[in-house]
């Protein structure tokens, strides 16, 4: 039935059993090669038996050869087998036995549940015609997702092999109490019927499972008299169908038809299905929260439900989105992160383009539900592998759930490669609107050390301005000029100076022209006077700077930094020197005109520099010794 050549690639199997039987011992297994790590089941039986019923094939070979014969839903899903050393291995999909998990099962789970096995069983008698000759506890398993699953198929045998010998031989491995006492006087007989077996097998398993169940249901009352009666009753032909149990008022009811409709979707008239997902949101809040995320969750997320366009409308909007107080969502956070999660990030893996937009479109509901891990490891590898697509609305919307990735996992994890700080900030600084006098020798400083230019109505669009409010020991930085290595470009500078005109916009509402001349000229005359002459040639100078600027190529440059007040020396004019900032020169308007006090000092001798001060009358007043 298989050699070592067959075994799953990467497959880890625990050592611990979760499960032992008289044949096998169940373990969980995990597939590492897979990239969502995905679990199974592994039976593990001897290859060899001393018993004459298990020849030529052991309990578990016989298991493994029906469940490739016999696929359904209602079925553990068979994966792979292969056999090593004296061992024989089978892998099916991950399994739980039932009888871990039935204490805690509500009575609704327990009526569905029935409801699959009936549906298993019907599918060997009706359509296969075999018969499974062992329907009790130990051979039912549940999924993860909560549903039941048809195992034990080791003693399974077509109708045409179900003979009283054959009874007879492997009762003493079968469940005794689920044996009818006479069931091989029924075949000698050839009733016509071989059902009987199984049924009256599944009447003393339901008996059993719902004994102790209280319930207000007087329907499940009435199906557990119905089973006491099938089992108690000796004659076979009186005894139903299971194909006629699922008829029963208890399988009619409004979770077992929901689940059943989900399950028989692709079979359904579209008419059918509008009308059923226009209600189901409302079917669905009238059952527990708990039970409808864990044994309809897998299916209420389904490719057939996912795609419907009623459904799009209708019901997913209060499935992917977790219940926050504000929405009539169907599930709670926490029932959400366990249940229906779980399915989405399998959901991601489909390379469908509706139903990935779907998925995206609500992604930023339900991001949270998801670990960083998951979200690292499972989601982000399929989110780039959308913005290669050729689908631009898939490229679009892939891209915005990359940027509500961002502030989860990081800029470095969701984009990669190496980043650096590329942009600064660009935002103005606050200035205080208001003009202070500049009398203050200490703000006077200041700005002499930030080389303040003369600012004129026609020079104040093209020079770069200093901040008046900076505090005298927080200078501020200087954009670079073109050319300069470094950091700032050419556009930074530009973006610099126009938000300094907007600065000195405010001075010009107020109506005050030539500021930067009458600021300095002012300063400078409260303890010290300029001679007429010097004014004068302040206007020559002007004058001289107006023809420059018109049209010559050298120019008179002053140099404001080389000006020296402490020491009183007269500054010199620099000729015949290219000026490479010409547009930005401060042009100083001839119209402005101030009084100037022409007093001699007590030295009788005239102040000879334009702007130098006389120096026999420095008093603490002025300058003082803030200036050193």
């Amino acid at each position: 039935m298989g050699n070592e050549q067959s075994q799953i690639p990467g497959i880890e199997i625990e050592q611990k059993a979760i499960e032992v039987s008289d044949f096998w011992a169940q373990h969980n297994a995990t597939v590492n090669n897979l990239q969502n790590g995905s679990k199974l089941s592994i039976f593990v039986g001897d290859i060899f038996l001393n018993e004459p019923f298990w020849v030529p094939q052991t309990p578990l070979e016989r298991f493994n050869k029906n469940l490739m014969l016999y696929r359904h839903p209602s079925i553990i899903r068979y994966i792979s087998s292969w056999q090593k050393a004296n061992k024989f291995f089978l892998a099916v999909e991950e399994v739980i036995p039932l009888s871990h998990l039935l204490a805690h099962m509500t009575t609704i789970e327990i009526c569905l549940g029935l409801y699959s096995i009936l549906k298993a069983l019907s599918f060997l008698h009706e359509n296969a015609d075999a018969s499974h000759n062992n329907v009790c506890l130990a051979s039912i398993f549940v999924t993860k997702e909560g549903t039941w699953k048809l195992g034990g198929l080791e003693y399974l045998c077509r109708y045409k092999h179900l003979t009283a010998e054959y009874l007879q031989k492997s009762r003493s491995h079968r469940y005794g109490k689920a044996i009818d006492s006479n069931e091989g006087m029924h075949v000698q007989n050839n009733v016509g019927r071989k059902d009987f077996v199984d049924t009256f097998a599944f009447c003393i398993f339901a008996i059993e499972i719902l004994k102790g169940k209280n319930s207000d249901m007087d329907i499940l009352n009435t199906f557990k008299e119905l089973c006491t009666k099938v089992v108690q009753e000796p004659n076979v032909l009186l005894r139903p169908k299971l194909i006629s149990l699922l008829e029963h008022e208890l399988f009619k009811h409004k979770f077992i038809f929901i689940h059943s409709y989900l399950i028989e979707l692709p079979l359904k008239a579209d008419r059918e299905k509008t009308e059923f997902f226009t209600n189901l949101k409302r079917e669905l809040e009238e059952l527990d929260e708990q039970v409808v995320a864990s044994q309809l969750g897998r299916l209420l997320v389904s490719r057939m439900v996912l795609l419907n366009k009623t459904a799009r409308n209708c019901l997913l909007p209060y499935i992917l989105i977790p219940k926050n107080g504000e929405n009539s969502a169907l599930f709670s956070d926490s029932v959400f992160r366990k249940y229906i999660a779980p399915q989405l990030l399998n959901i991601f893996c489909v390379r469908d383009a509706q139903i990935r937009l779907l998925l995206l479109e609500y992604f930023c509901h339900f991001i949270d539900s998801f670990t960083k891990e998951e979200l690292q490891l499972q989601i982000l590898p399929e989110l780039l592998v959308g913005i290669k697509d050729t689908n631009n609305e898939l490229v679009a919307v892939t891209l915005h759930t990359l940027a509500d990735l961002v502030p989860v996992l990081g800029a470095d994890v969701v984009i990669g490669g190496k980043r650096a700080k590329l942009f600064n900030d660009g935002r103005p600084k606050h200035h205080n609107s208001s003009r202070k006098s500049s009398k203050n020798p200490q703000k006077f400083n200041s700005m002499v050390g930030q080389n303040l230019p003369i600012i004129g109505p026609e020079s104040s669009a093209t020079s770069s301005s200093v901040e008046l409010n900076t505090s005298p020991h927080e200078l501020p930085e200087r954009p670079r000029p073109d050319g300069e290595e470094g950091e700032t470009s050419t556009e930074e500078i530009e973006q610099s100076a126009e938000e300094d005109v907007d600065i000195w916009d405010d001075w010009d509402n107020e109506n005050v022209e030539g500021i930067g001349e009458m600021t300095l000229i002012e300063d400078i005359t409260d303890t010290h006077y300029l001679h007429v002459n010097d004014i004068e040639e302040v206007r020559l100078s002007e004058a001289n700077s107006n023809k420059i600027m018109n049209g010559s190529k050298t120019k008179k440059i002053i140099d404001i930094t080389e000006l020296d007040i402490k020491n009183q020396t007269k500054m010199e004019l620099e000729q015949n020197e290219i000026d490479f900032f010409e547009d930005m020169e401060p042009v100083i308007r001839t119209n402005n005109k101030f009084v100037i006090n022409t007093t001699i000092g007590k030295t009788g001798d005239l102040v000879s520099s334009k702007l130098s001060v006389n120096t026999g009358d420095v008093s603490e007043e002025g300058w003082g010794d803030d200036w050193d």
